[in-house]
């Protein structure tokens, strides 16, 4: 007689949150209808079931093939004591140092945004002091030493009353990459302070919400029709050549269907080098919006990449090996009126077994001699591999002079935000995109918004420790 047979494969054991009270569940990785699914069962809210991947051999990709050896910070910030989530700050159980580091400045913004995982608006005038600030970037500096990338953020940054003198701050210290995460409303509106933007370069880029060409999502997403706003920012940074990222801010079923005309629009943009979508994050204002069917994962976005634009094949977007579940890149060149893909170029061993796990504003003179050597031969050589290898990592950057430069690279990143419902206690462990606490700690971005932002560590988080002490007595 034949035992009865599960309708899924068993993949792996797992360590969640139950969603509803945020204490650490058991869980399970399933594979099953060609589907990845996080199964995990609360004894007081019941099981739940997440999809975390529509691609099978996409997540066996991440999982098995894109790995690197953890790269530490230079200094932790707090002790194991509760255990991961609950000791956030960077811990010495955390996997992985900061590639990207978010100082946010203020709490205060210009608009209202339904999707805000900050929750920021207008009614929140809360802007930290510049002696605040220089607290939380010398912490960075203490943790990295050379950060390779900085974002000053909020709210909205532009609108802090020192905005200026943090910059000024920033580029006193070590940074290797400074960016401006903007709504980009005083860019449009202000073009003496758009110059003043410009003054920052080299080493300075501009984060450009630029979620929709249409007005219906704008308006569900931002609460007002953009796209005047957005246009005209653009028409400044082009100007003045300012290097910038477009980031896409993706929800099911809104603008999802946009993702092909977004990178056509992007690549006539002179001043963008690449575009980052990120599928929004179920914190903040949609804290808890989640019901399964409103989903939108990271290999669903890849998919609709490949399918809307004809730049990248699937060999071009491929995990970041130091956090790859949630990081996929694709890589190219454009110039002369034309955009090649790069990534396929790459043998992925050299990515994987080669480099600092970085995000790299690169200015090595020997790779600067490297990236002008690949575009003096003919695409397809098959010394291209060896060359190209030293200039990916996360989000590679490369600055050459004369005809290659920083303006010939154009970059397509999809980062996926870990929530309550998909959280996965082993990819947590790997975030390397991090946000700056004011009291000096480097928090994972994905738990910062979970447990750690405004009041969130007093009204969630304390009562689960005080469980955890209370088992331990």
């Amino acid at each position: 007689m034949t035992g009865l047979t599960r309708p899924y494969l068993f993949y792996d054991a797992a360590v969640s949150i139950c969603s509803t009270c945020f204490r650490k569940v058991d869980a399970k990785i399933l594979i099953e209808s060609d589907e990845v699914h996080l199964m995990k069962h609360c004894r007081e809210h019941g099981s739940e079931k997440v999809l975390i991947s529509d691609d099978v051999d996409y997540y066996r990709q991440c999982r098995e093939v894109f790995i690197k050896k953890p790269e530490m910070p230079y200094r932790r910030n707090t002790p194991i004591h509760y255990g991961c989530p609950y000791d956030c700050g960077l811990c010495p159980d955390h996997e992985q140092h900061s590639c990207l580091t978010l100082v946010e400045i203020t709490d205060a913004c210009n608009l209202r945004c339904p999707v805000c995982y900050a929750a920021s608006g207008p009614e929140r005038q809360n802007h930290r002091p510049l002696e605040v600030v220089e607290r939380m970037l010398d912490a960075v500096v203490a943790n990295e030493q050379e950060p390779d990338i900085v974002q000053i953020s909020g709210g909205e940054p532009t609108i802090h009353p020192e905005f200026f003198a943090i910059l000024d701050a920033a580029k006193k210290r070590p940074i290797r990459h400074l960016m401006v995460n903007t709504n980009g409303v005083r860019i449009a509106r202000d073009a003496d302070f758009t110059k003043r933007l410009a003054s920052y370069l080299p080493g300075f880029e501009i984060y450009l919400q630029f979620d929709s060409l249409q007005s219906r999502p704008l308006e569900v997403l931002r609460g007002a029709d953009l796209r005047e706003i957005r246009l005209r920012a653009l028409e400044r940074l082009n100007e003045l050549n300012l290097s910038t990222t477009l980031v896409v801010t993706l929800q099911k079923g809104v603008n999802d269907d946009e993702i092909g005309a977004i990178i056509d629009f992007a690549l006539k943009q002179p001043c963008v080098r690449g575009i980052t979508f990120q599928p929004v994050q179920a914190a903040g204002r949609l804290d808890g919006y989640d019901d399964g069917t409103n989903r939108l994962t990271l290999s669903q976005v890849r998919r609709k990449i490949l399918e809307q634009s004809s730049l990248f094949t699937a060999d071009d977007l491929i995990p970041v090996p130091c956090h790859p579940d949630a990081l996929c890149m694709g890589y190219a060149f454009k110039g002369e009126g034309r955009a090649v893909p790069l990534t396929s170029m790459i043998d992925k061993r050299d990515l994987i077994d080669g480099g600092r796990n970085t995000i790299v504003f690169e200015r090595d003179e020997s790779v600067r001699a490297s990236f002008i050597n690949v575009f003096s031969t003919a695409l397809g050589s098959e010394t291209q591999s060896a060359k190209l290898k030293d200039l990916l990592c996360c989000i590679p950057r490369a600055t050459v002079p004369d005809s290659v430069g920083y303006a010939n690279i154009f970059r397509v990143l999809i980062l996926e935000f870990i929530d309550a419902q998909s959280f996965d206690l082993r990819s947590v462990k790997k975030s390397c995109i991090h946000i700056a606490h004011p009291d000096g700690r480097i928090i994972p971005f994905d738990t910062y918004n979970l447990f750690y932002r405004d009041d969130l560590e007093r009204e969630r988080l304390a009562p689960l420790r005080a469980q955890l002490d209370r088992m331990w007595i």
